[in-house]
């Protein structure tokens, strides 16, 4: 068994393919990726995905001690997924658990230079994780629980998500800051049928700390906005985000804390990260991981602007941005760094292929910042620019 645990990461791990596409310009890959058609690409990259892997191992790269609580099979892909997940330190498989009956879950990702990622996946094992699967056990003084993908987890959000719903409030009844992360299914699957109002506002009482992406929340609580702005934008990905409004944004944040979220942290893709947090009273009560300066967090509202990088592939960004907030959380850091931290760990993520391997040690992160790494340039009309952290302030 590892160091103490100051975080566990549960829900969704599977085995990713990524075959190497950057040689490949958006014009052909339109042209030519259709039935009947034969597509070279460069040799392949085996790595694991789902945020146990992405969010749980960039979390101890970041120097985090983090505990993984994902469910994969007793099979080829198994093996794959604990010798990847190893190759990262000892002991970080020691909490996985190994299902003989079931099959590992898989994803072929198709990442061409300049288009949004293409993913074909299988849940397998993912499907069956329930309540029982979380080791309660370890948690007594792990300070941090998150969770990752319940939309790509069968049993998370069958009957109006009780099973996930019965996982948080057994966590924080524990006295652990929580958190969760969601997915964005296919719409024509059972998951994007799924009762999401239902869910999101059965566990989001239970919620610390609520990261989702744009698309995500507004699928599962805005649908007639969604599918308004996803036809305005004529894409579901990066198009949306160019008519996501500060007051959409603060619209939904304000339904979000309503619910019982303590800090709402929406993805906004290259438009970077934003943030809202509630009161004195609701940061106090936020479990272990809460801020030692309550009143530094309570009633903010903010807007970090991504870092200039070369984007080689967008595998993991989300999870990574995701770890890097989380990392600082747990640093005690204040509301400004904590963003900051966020999209500069995304931001190196982006510089690689696969999920991983472009996040840095958090002292290497924090000083490319120091250095005077640029931003990319954002404007939020009606907010208030703080040049010494680079942040938008409402």
């Amino acid at each position: 068994m590892r160091e103490k645990y100051q975080a566990v990461v549960a829900g969704h791990l599977c085995l990713d393919v990524i075959p190497d596409m950057s040689h490949m310009s958006r014009d052909k890959f339109e042209r030519v990726f259709r039935p009947g058609r034969l597509l070279d690409v460069g040799p392949v990259t085996i790595a694991t995905g789902g945020a146990v892997s992405n969010t749980g191992l960039a979390l101890n790269k970041l120097g985090i001690p983090t505990a993984l609580m994902g469910k994969i099979g007793a099979d080829i892909f198994g093996e794959a997924i604990k010798g990847v997940v190893a190759s990262y330190g000892a002991g970080l498989t020691d909490t996985l658990l190994i299902d003989p009956a079931a099959t590992s879950s898989y994803t072929v990702i198709i990442n061409p230079p300049g288009i949004d990622r293409i993913f074909l996946h299988c849940p397998s094992a993912n499907d069956t994780f329930g309540p029982s699967d979380v080791r309660y056990d370890l948690l007594t003084d792990v300070k941090l629980f998150h969770f990752g993908y319940p939309p790509l987890m069968k049993r998370m959000y069958e009957n109006d998500g009780v099973e996930l719903i019965d996982i948080f409030k057994r966590v924080k009844a524990l006295g652990l800051t929580t958190s969760l992360d969601m997915a964005l299914p296919d719409v024509n699957s059972p998951a994007g049928r799924a009762n999401w109002p239902a869910i999101v506002r059965g566990v989001l009482p239970y919620v610390d700390v609520f990261l989702p992406s744009i698309e995500e929340i507004l699928y599962m609580l805005r649908r007639e906005t969604y599918n308004d702005l996803t036809a305005r934008a004529g894409s579901a990905s990066a198009g949306i985000l160019s008519v996501v409004t500060p007051e959409l944004l603060h619209d939904l944040s304000d339904e979000l804390l309503a619910l019982g979220v303590k800090i709402v942290g929406l993805k906004l893709g290259e438009n970077g990260l934003y943030a809202r947090t509630g009161s004195v009273g609701a940061i106090t009560a936020m479990g272990r991981a809460r801020p030692s300066n309550p009143a530094a967090w309570a009633n903010r509202e903010l807007w970090a602007p991504c870092f200039q990088v070369e984007v080689v592939g967008a595998s993991g960004a989300g999870d990574s941005t995701i770890a890097g907030f989380l990392s600082a959380l747990l640093r005690d850091q204040t509301p400004e760094q904590t963003l900051t931290a966020a999209v500069a760990v995304g931001a190196c993520n982006v510089e690689r292929a696969d999920t991983l391997s472009g996040v840095r040690a958090w002292d290497d992160t924090m000083a490319r910042i120091a250095a005077g790494w640029p931003r990319l340039s954002l404007t939020v009309p009606g907010w208030r620019f703080i040049p010494e952290h680079g942040l938008w302030q409402a």
